[in-house]
């Protein structure tokens, strides 16, 4: 898997950097810089993404990329400024799967409809995410923290501070039939410190703070929702080592246009992402923030969107899930 990963993502990146060539004058015609508009506080694990990657874009355009922090409403205000952007492809989202999956899944009255309001350019990668436990949960392995839980419906606790850490783990208890309570938090600093104190049983977190936590012996990481093991915990197994392959849920990024960008626009900015994130410092700098980066043309975008859409929707049917 990782040998076909590498040669496809090789090759992208072959033809992109041909593709680059030609978006220079596409873009820095009349000096008109590429705004990526990020639904996230500056210094947070998706703007630092995002600037590293605007930064590498920059190169590959040869035009000035600014990163515009629009943060708050899950992701919405973002995404509303570029919804209602001019299609030139000057103005992009960094949008993830908060504001372009949950946002559209969850509410009653959606704000846009994604696959109408928005054209795909490119992933950007995911976000690492992982399976901690509580360090004074008996269970050393996935198989016997499922066994367990499965056997003692309502005994634990789950913690999430976002739609994809919560769905992803009913798509994984529901392998088992497992019943949890949820309990949701602000964000992952805190719900670690309660999971390294035994106050809840488990959750799924993202690499920025759960590393620090596993190498003190705060907390024990049982698998890795990533397609690879993470560079970040490499002797986390992956849920399809194991056995497991119902888990669809991911965190993950990529770029958005308003609806109607032109093919044409739509490819040369592809081409400059994807360009992007195969340029080796680039890469370096996302792994140490913990993210799995790869760039993918807008049909292959598009194609995981409606994966990750139609997964993300079919859980919260299964699992009868509302949110406020």
């Amino acid at each position: 898997m990782d040998k076909t990963f590498t040669r496809r993502h090789v090759l992208q990146a072959i033809a992109a950097a041909a593709a680059s060539c030609a978006v220079p004058a596409a873009f820095a015609q009349g000096g008109k810089p590429v705004r990526i508009v990020v639904g996230f506080t500056p210094g947070g694990a998706a703007d630092v993404m995002t600037r590293i990657i605007a930064k590498g874009l920059a190169a590959e355009l040869g035009t000035q990329v600014i990163v515009d922090n629009k943060p708050g409403a899950d992701g919405i205000i973002s995404a509303q400024e570029v919804m209602k952007a001019p299609a030139d492809g000057t103005t992009i989202l960094m949008g993830t799967n908060t504001a372009m999956v949950a946002v559209p899944a969850l509410r009653p009255n959606p704000p846009y409809e994604p696959f109408k309001a928005f054209t795909p350019i490119s992933s950007a990668g995911e976000f690492s995410m992982f399976l901690a436990v509580a360090p004074q949960l008996p269970a050393k392995t996935l198989s016997e923290f499922l066994d367990l839980v499965a056997a003692n419906p309502g005994k634990y606790t789950s913690a999430s501070s976002n739609s994809a850490s919560e769905l992803a783990m009913l798509q994984l208890l529901s392998t088992r039939g497992a019943k949890v309570v949820n309990a949701r938090y602000k964000g992952d600093a805190q719900a670690l410190t309660d999971l390294a104190s035994g106050q809840i049983s488990m959750m799924f977190s993202t690499g920025t703070l759960m590393p620090a936590f596993v190498k003190e012996g705060k907390a024990k990481a049982l698998v890795t929702l990533l397609p690879r093991r993470s560079p970040l915990m490499p002797d986390v197994p992956t849920a399809a080592e194991l056995g497991i392959g119902k888990l669809t849920i991911t965190p993950w990024a990529g770029f958005f246009g308003p609806a109607g960008m032109p093919a044409d626009v739509t490819e040369k900015l592809s081409a400059g992402l994807r360009a992007a994130l195969a340029r080796p410092d680039v890469r370096e700098q996302l792994v140490g923030q913990g993210f799995s980066s790869y760039g993918m043309t807008p049909a292959e975008f598009s194609a995981f969107f409606h994966r990750q859409y139609d997964g993300f929707v079919a859980t919260v049917r299964e699992n009868n899930v509302k949110f406020d």
